[in-house]
């Protein structure tokens, strides 16, 4: 029977410095830390002066064209001094009660400054057009 002889590859010992990223004159004094052993270094923020100019580009809004009819301005102007109109065409047809349920919650709840004079015409105005009854489905 042959024996097959296992031949190991040399065993190559690292410095400790240059298995963790510091020098090894680092290792030798005995300074581990603060020097960045182990730590991966990050950019320093841009500086920037009072001057800088930082801008944003136009948010891409999709102007929701309400139904036409008293109040619509009204209800253009109050709803979205908070959120787009977009949120009024995107609900489903609510009961005439909801949308006056919805409206006193706005200023109620979320504290929108809206009269009691335009409440009742943005109500009026929401019940008119977007009830089950009187929303007009799109072509």
């Amino acid at each position: 029977m042959k024996r097959s002889t296992l031949r190991l590859a040399p065993l190559v010992l690292l410095p400790v410095a240059a298995v963790l990223g510091g020098g090894t004159d680092e290792v030798r004094s005995g300074l581990y830390a603060p020097g960045g052993l182990g730590q991966m270094a990050q950019p320093a923020p841009v500086a920037q002066s009072e001057d800088s100019l930082y801008q944003v580009p136009a948010y891409p809004a999709f102007a929701v064209e309400l139904a036409d009819g008293p109040g619509r301005g009204d209800t253009e102007v109050a709803c979205s001094s908070c959120h787009t109109t977009r949120y009024i065409t995107m609900q489903p047809p609510l009961p005439a009660p909801a949308w006056e349920a919805e409206v006193r919650k706005m200023i109620k709840t979320y504290g929108a400054q809206i009269s009691e004079d335009d409440a009742q015409k943005i109500i009026r105005y929401l019940q008119a057009h977007y009830t089950p009854e009187t929303r007009k489905q799109l072509p």
